[in-house]
């Protein structure tokens, strides 16, 4: 069964076992609407039981079961999954982030540049992955519209434009 990505808990909050919980939904909040909510690998569950905003896409949250801090502890880093059937399908123009992984990356001729292996975010905003074509280190590029202005899911490819100040692969031959 696919599972979808959809937060991480964070460190505990304050003593009663509340934990901070990271979103990573379109609407933040949904993230407490889809029932328990399981790790990688499937086999933990985790009911949240209340949902308090701090800010923008941020929790703090109470588990099933978590009633301590050192309980709380034991689940920081955790990410937090659901199955891909409990999500509501994407609307037109729209897709999930897991979608580009395995995509082809070209240029606007349509030459190939490599194949989509991630779609990390490290705070700044999402980052496109490319394992080039020739091989070698993996092109990180921005995830925007100006960068990758075409995503065409039927396909199963991505169109990048190179910002100024990358190289593109093709040319370093």
């Amino acid at each position: 069964m696919e599972r979808i990505l959809v937060g991480r808990f964070g460190a505990p909050h304050g003593v009663r076992g509340e934990v901070r919980l990271q979103s990573f939904t379109q609407a933040p909040g949904d993230i407490g609407t889809y029932g328990a909510l399981v790790d990688k690998a499937g086999t933990q569950r985790y009911e949240i039981k209340t949902l308090r905003p701090v800010k923008d896409n941020l929790f703090v949250a109470r588990v099933a079961g978590i009633a301590d801090r050192t309980a709380a502890e034991t689940l920081t880093n955790i990410e937090l999954f659901v199955p891909r059937a409990a999500l509501p399908p994407p609307d037109e123009e729209e897709f999930y982030l897991i979608d580009l992984i395995g995509m082809a990356a070209v240029d606007e001729a349509g030459t190939a540049i490599g194949t989509v292996v991630a779609v990390p975010n490290y705070g700044a905003g999402d980052i496109l992955e490319v394992a080039p074509v020739a091989g070698g280190e993996t092109l990180l590029l921005p995830f925007t519209k100006a960068v990758v202005p075409t995503v065409d899911v039927s396909a199963r490819r991505v169109t990048v434009v190179f910002p100024d100040e990358t190289v593109d692969p093709a040319e370093e031959r």
